[in-house]
């Protein structure tokens, strides 16, 4: 089966952290968070946080629905399954401190399985870093350094294929 829907849009890692989550999961969840750290991105059902290397050069978050099953992209950095519990059908990119970059509606709610690709994470990581000391060296002003971060030549990505598993299952 096909692409069903795809959304797409830019958000800023504040504190290095894009989360993507269901419109009525309130509550976020440390341990989650913390392993995102690590396993760049992870969480708990109801969120998952994606975790850059830089928070200010904005990237670009991707959802994609599926009718079946899908593999990973070829050409990621790196790869990592996710379930994710959407009882409203609606889904939020969210900034942290920013609040949200947008929302997707989904064919229908109920539990996705699938896996989160990322790309281009080390190289902007490595141009944020070039431009921070740059900043320092050449003594650069504030709209300099946002200047700067804006003409990024690699787009860092992160791409969520899903595909529709089952109903949620009912609140106790």
């Amino acid at each position: 089966m096909s692409l069903i829907t795809e959304y797409s849009t830019n958000a800023r890692p504040d504190r290095r952290i894009v989360e993507v989550y269901d419109r009525d999961a309130y509550l976020g969840d440390d341990e989650a968070l913390q392993q995102s750290r690590t396993q760049v991105v992870a969480g708990n059902g109801y969120h998952l946080y994606l975790h850059s290397l830089q928070p200010d050069i904005e990237v670009q978050v991707t959802i994609r629905v599926w009718g079946t099953p899908q593999k990973p992209p070829e050409d990621a950095e790196g790869t990592i399954p996710v379930f994710l519990n959407s009882e409203t059908g609606q889904l939020v990119v969210n900034q942290l401190t920013f609040g949200p970059a947008g929302m997707m509606d989904l064919p229908r709610p109920g539990v996705y399985e699938g896996h989160a690709a990322w790309s281009g994470r080390e190289a902007t990581a490595a141009y944020y870093s070039m431009c921070l000391q740059r900043a320092v060296d050449e003594e650069w002003d504030a709209e300099r350094i946002r200047a700067a971060l804006r003409q990024c030549s690699t787009a860092e990505r992160y791409i969520l294929d899903l595909w529709f598993l089952r109903e949620s299952e009912p609140e106790e």
